[in-house]
């Protein structure tokens, strides 16, 4: 689960990196960039790839939060111990009788 979990997250954030890239760029030309007053030497690739890693990460974290935000309580609250291995006081805990 936790596999398609995170599929759910970089796969749409990945695809949206790309729109942004084709949008931004389509309308921005990376020669004409500045960085605090003084011209990028970076090469127009170096600009798209930087570019689409930063578009990837924010998409990426709104993808995260979102499916974060989309966990039911069961899945939050659940304890990830077995019922023989929680501590005294924990619920759910196996009677040793």
């Amino acid at each position: 689960m936790l596999g398609k979990r995170q599929m759910w997250i970089a796969w749409p954030a990945f695809l949206m990196a790309g729109v942004l890239e084709i949008l931004v760029f389509s309308m921005l030309d990376p020669s004409n960039l500045d960085w605090f007053g003084a011209p990028l030497e970076i090469s127009r690739q170096g600009i798209y790839t930087i570019a689409f890693f930063v578009f990837w990460s924010i998409t990426l974290t709104s993808s995260a939060l979102t499916t974060l935000l989309s966990l039911s309580p069961f899945e939050i609250n659940r304890c990830p111990l077995q019922a023989s291995e929680r501590p005294d006081g924990c619920p759910k805990q196996e009677k040793h009788c």
